[in-house]
């Protein structure tokens, strides 16, 4: 055993350490302690028995020259005439070789499978390489994370991979799908419901979750969701029907005043907020309609400059960044004036974004304003942006506190005369003494903390720049605006490659938890925040402080200080001459010190929601585990609403989490109305999820010219065919995974996504049972019917009913003719009800009837069209 003395020397640091703890916590009788021998091993004993244990030595080898050759180019064309004609190609020239398909897990075996059907090829399933060389199959396919193919033409074998068959887009394409999906889906979808919370179902209204239950209905098993409205009465809703049900988000979810089953209380309530919707639809139609209108400055993007810059970025893009790359330069080079959000946690990259409108905006001599709200903020994106625009020919300018006022006059005239090109400022950007020459771009970063005055002028300079803003946690307003399609949303909510959540605990204050939170962090050369929002009392915090750990180099930090001294104080942290950093909310926004990862928040209790996530967001910034510490008082000596953010800060402790932060702040404070100063209203009658479906149903129908619907219906069809069609509790037994899965199947809005969940459920669950195999195609079959305007299709054994909407898109003559030809197999009953037989008498067979008919009726659309 090869014994390395750095291992010896951590693990007897660490052991020391643990004894050092138990010291000085052992005389604690509220807590008792177990001696450290009682839980873990001494290092003697750890070495003692490695020593037993063999050595294994690992090094590379080359391989022999010309027994191995890369995979030709086997991609798939999805646009060609014959997607598989590569593939198709090297099976014919490779007769001989036996071959090894590999997917990347258990799901996308099955797709791949389902695309080498139509090469009429059935390969056999292997466990792994090994298998494969001892078996006869001339086709194989197996599951590994294999990226690259190889053609071995001395033992005539070939490994085709499914990356080399679909490029980056196996990953890239899930990953994307998941990302778009994020924007409704994390507001929509029902991943906090537990029994007990409050739901909103369209037909009936506002009732609590109570759980799932299995019933037998036709004699056939189904799953329901049981609601509880006023009185106690009991809804029972199919798990098909998920996409009626909602979150209430609306208010506390305590009062959520519940519906009465049975009377038109509900029916009442939501057509009043229909008449409302349809004002509200009206007034911010008409805002986008003079924004539309407003032709904004067309910009060119050259190619060539542009990848130039674009390659200096030292990290790799992450797929929904680059869709937001991608759609700030779609609006900057499109005819209408650009006002979009970002919104992006903590380090995710939206200053890269923000640096690509820039460099597009200055190549096409336009100026650029970056507004922030803090001094430290707008001196740290001054450096970033001269760091990162230092080899191109770009003058920036910073006006803050930190300047003189003799340089704060010098770059004014240089703003003035277009010598700038890009200016970035605290609020002084929006007083009236700045005069541009031609600005063209404004980026805002952290929009909340501006005040009201600053927002109406930012308002009114909206009408003659191109506006991108940029934020972890957009205020409510904010966000309800980009959710009504009123400014445009981009969300980034993938995390740099090696990038890691930091853990939050809520402990309440005790010396012994900061001086080992402060101790451990010190020990591995990293730094911390200790948040101590009292300018009054700060110093007296820092006195404490360094008591209680007398070898911290401590600093102290607040907006109080002189700027010349406060700039020297960030100045020495960032450069590591302190340790700990003292400081007030100052550090909210923007500070970026890698080697800080852990931060201690005093009366976490007093901040406001996106204060914590901001604050917390200043740690962890590199690959190093990050930890944060909420200390606050006594749980029942908060108020409610401190509770529910600080229970809100800790639940949402995953990566991107700033936009399902913002949706609970929405809902902690009352969802505000948008537009007015009003908090309430009708939200809080039928919910916030619904209320912003019933507004995108309203201005869809104001902008198609039709009148929107005061009696709003889901545009749903209802799919019952009296076969099992579930997700039985055996194969996923954890309710809430069930649910959240049944509400992702009923959401689905066509084929491609239904597929993809079915590589999801299969990855992560194993192979699909039949009864959800049907649940799948149930759902696909839905999809159709809701195409072709369907309002339901009901089948049993031998016979079933088609119900058409009033405005169906299937012609009425082609049903007439149906009906004239096979008389004894269809009849009209009534004007919008198509009666049938058929034959099938198992599951499946009925399925595949519905859908020939279906697509009889979809011939008979086109022929009309």
């Amino acid at each position: 055993m090869i014994r390395s003395s750095q291992l010896e020397t951590d693990a007897h640091r660490f052991w020391t350490d643990i004894q050092n703890r138990y010291e000085s916590r052992r005389h604690n009788r509220e807590h008792p302690l177990l001696p450290p021998e009682q839980i873990f091993l001494p290092p003697e004993e750890i070495f003692a028995a490695l020593q037993n244990h063999a050595v294994v030595r690992l090094r590379s080898t080359e391989s022999e020259a010309g027994s191995s050759r890369a995979l030709p180019d086997v991609a798939v064309q999805a646009q060609a005439s014959d997607p598989l004609a590569a593939l198709r190609q090297f099976l014919e020239t490779h007769q001989d070789h036996r071959i090894l398909f590999c997917a990347e897990s258990a799901g996308r075996r099955e797709a791949l499978l389902d695309l080498l059907a139509p090469l009429e090829l059935n390969p056999s399933p292997v466990a792994g390489w090994d298998e494969f060389l001892g078996s006869t199959e001339t086709i194989c396919i197996t599951v590994a994370p294999v990226d690259e193919g190889l053609v071995l033409e001395d033992r005539k074998l070939a490994l085709i991979t499914e990356t080399r068959l679909f490029g980056r887009r196996v990953a890239q394409r899930r990953r994307r799908k998941r990302v778009q999906d994020n924007t409704d889906f994390i507001i929509k979808n029902l991943t906090e419901l537990h029994p007990g919370a409050a739901v909103v179902h369209a037909e009936h209204g506002v009732g609590r979750y109570r759980g799932l239950q299995t019933l037998n209905i036709d004699g056939q098993e189904t799953e329901f969701l049981t609601l509880e409205y006023a009185r106690q009465a009991k809804l029972y809703v199919p798990v098909s029907s998920l996409h009626l049900i909602s979150r209430y988000g609306g208010s506390e979810p305590d009062m959520a005043p519940l519906n009465q089953l049975g009377n038109d209380q509900w029916q009442r309530a939501r057509r009043k907020a229909a008449e409302k919707i349809r004002d509200t639809a009206a007034e911010l139609l008409d805002i986008y309609a003079r924004r539309e209108a407003r032709k904004g400055h067309i910009y060119r993007c050259d190619n060539i400059d542009y990848k130039a810059f674009a390659a200096g970025f030292p990290f790799e893009e992450t797929a929904d960044q680059q869709d937001a790359i991608n759609a700030v330069i779609a609006d900057m080079q499109s005819t209408r004036s650009m006002d979009r959000l970002v919104c992006g946690d903590v380090g995710f990259g939206k200053t890269e974004v923000a640096m690509r409108a820039a460099f597009i905006a200055v190549q096409n001599n336009r100026q650029v304003a970056i507004l922030v709200p803090t001094t430290l903020l707008a001196q740290q994106h001054f450096e970033s942006f001269r760091d990162r625009f230092a080899d191109w020919p770009v003058v920036i300018e910073l006006l803050s506190r930190f300047r003189s006022g003799k340089q704060q006059d010098a770059a004014l005239e240089r703003i003035r005369q277009g010598q700038s090109d890009i200016v970035v400022g605290t609020h002084k950007l929006l007083q009236g003494n700045i005069d541009y020459k031609d600005i063209g771009l404004l980026i805002i970063d952290e929009e909340h903390r501006f005040g009201v005055q600053q927002k109406e002028k930012l308002k009114a300079l909206r009408a003659e720049v191109d506006i991108l803003t940029l934020t972890a946690t957009p205020i409510p307003r904010t966000l309800n605006l980009a959710m009504s399609s009123v400014r445009d949303l981009s969300l980034i909510a993938t995390a740099p490659a090696r990038r890691l959540a930091v853990k939050t605990f809520v402990r309440e204050r005790q010396d012994e938890i900061v001086k080992e939170a402060v101790m451990r962090e010190l020990l591995r050369g990293g730094q911390v925040f200790y948040l101590h929002n009292e300018v009054k009392t700060i110093a007296r915090a820092a006195e404490e402080l360094r008591e209680l750990i007398p070898e911290a180099r401590i600093g102290v930090a607040h907006g109080q200080l002189p700027e010349r001294e406060l700039e020297q104080v960030m100045s020495d942290f960032y450069h590591k001459r302190f340790n700990i950093l003292v400081c007030s909310t100052i550090i909210e926004t923007g500070i970026d010190i890698p080697s800080a990862n852990t931060i201690i928040i005093e009366r976490a209790d007093q901040l406001g929601l996106a204060q914590l996530h901001q604050l917390r967001g200043r740690v962890g910034r590199s690959h190093h585990q990050a930890y944060a510490y909420m200390m606050t008082p006594p749980w029942k000596a908060m108020t409610d609403d401190a509770r529910k953010r600080i229970e809100a800060i800790s639940a949402a402790n995953t990566l991107g989490a700033g936009f399902t932060l913002a949706s609970h702040d929405l809902e902690i404070r009352g969802a505000g109305e948008i537009l007015g100063d009003e908090q309430s209203g009708h939200i809080q009658k039928i919910g916030f999820t619904l209320y912003t479906e019933m507004l995108e149903q309203a201005v869809a129908a104001i902008r198609d010219g039709r009148s929107p619907d005061i009696d709003f219906t889901q545009g749903s069809s209802e799919v019952n065919l009296r076969i099992p069609a579930l997700i039985p509790e055996d194969y996923l037994p954890d309710i809430h995974n069930r649910l959240i899965t049944y509400k992702r199947i009923a959401g689905a809005r066509d084929a491609g996504e239904l597929r993809d969940l079915q590589v999801e459920m299969i990855d992560r669950f194993g192979m699909l049972p039949e009864q959800t195999k049907r649940l799948f195609r149930v759902t696909e079959l839905k999809l159709r019917a809701q195409a072709l305007g369907i309002n339901k299709i009901d089948a049993s054994a031998g016979s079933g009913k088609i119900t058409f909407s009033a405005n169906t898109r299937v012609d009425p003559l082609s049903i007439v003719e149906l009906v004239q030809k096979e008389s004894k197999t269809f009849r009209l009953a009534g004007a919008t009800e198509l009666q049938f037989q058929h034959g099938a008498e198992n599951p499946d067979q009925r399925i595949d009837a519905i859908n020939k008919l279906l697509d009889r009726l979809r011939v008979a659309d086109r022929s009309a069209a």
